[in-house]
């Protein structure tokens, strides 16, 4: 074998050892560096040099600071998508966003969850004159929405913990305390939807959030039916949840199965 060959042989053997920890922390998420070496039968030295080459690329993140732990970022799941011939997410939520906008007859708003935010990449719009707006491309906090709220409610408790322990900069409105917030988190998990009546960032909004996961239950994104105050009945509650945690669930399989 020439030196050329030797050269050749090795990167190749170093882009699948990347690629395989990418794989594994995609199936193992949040995962330290020590246990990802002992799953792999991989020398530690070789995993943390892969994750920080995966990092630098935009496809992992340490989403546990005090004990160094990865996650997958989105850029995996945009790929993903795009790969098995959707355009992305937009185009795949669309039907069921529209859906559910004409079965309530109100707004609904689709965000992608990147990291400690939830960007909104879709709205279908109430026919009602008072509508609830929300600009698509708008990033909020995770902590000032009940998108995100339903999204943290899926986290592992790791986290959550991170999340709520990193300021929130260049937010114009006051948000909940930790305290709160963790009140709101454990009521989301146990019912299966976040409930936001004219608090927190809209005020006079009552909005109903679930999210949407992938089959290995990661959080990537959150429905929210949006509806005024004025026209929010507190009897229809259970209804316009059900059909928003339905809504969740279905583009969660659609995610899935791309």
């Amino acid at each position: 074998m020439t030196v050329t060959d030797k050269s050749n042989s090795s990167a190749m053997n170093s882009v699948l050892s990347t690629l395989r920890v990418l794989e594994e922390v995609a199936a193992r998420q949040p995962i330290g560096v020590s246990e990802l070496a002992r799953s792999m039968g991989t020398p530690k030295s070789s995993v943390q040099r892969c994750l920080v080459t995966l990092q630098q690329a935009g496809w992992l993140r340490i989403v546990d600071t005090e004990r160094s732990r990865w996650g997958v970022t989105m850029k995996a799941l945009a790929i993903g998508l795009r790969g098995s011939g959707e355009e992305d997410l937009r185009e795949l939520a669309r039907p069921v966003i529209r859906r559910l906008s004409a079965e309530t007859g109100e707004t609904v708003h689709f965000g992608l969850r990147d990291g400690d935010n939830v960007i909104i990449i879709l709205r279908e719009d109430s026919k009602h004159t008072v509508r609830v707006f929300v600009e698509v491309g708008s990033r909020l906090p995770l902590r000032g929405t009940s998108a995100g709220v339903a999204i943290m409610a899926a986290l592992g408790e790791d986290e959550v913990r991170e999340v709520l322990k990193r300021d929130v900069r260049d937010f114009p409105e006051p948000l909940p305390s930790a305290a709160e917030l963790r009140t709101a988190i454990a009521r989301t998990a146990e019912r299966g939807y976040a409930l936001n009546m004219s608090a927190w960032y809209r005020p006079h909004v009552t909005s109903i959030g679930a999210a949407v996961t992938t089959s290995a239950g990661r959080p990537v994104a959150a429905i929210t039916l949006s509806i005024p105050e004025m026209r929010f009945d507190p009897a229809q509650e259970g209804e316009l949840a059900r059909l928003v945690v339905e809504s969740a669930a279905e583009i969660g399989r659609l995610v899935s199965a791309a």
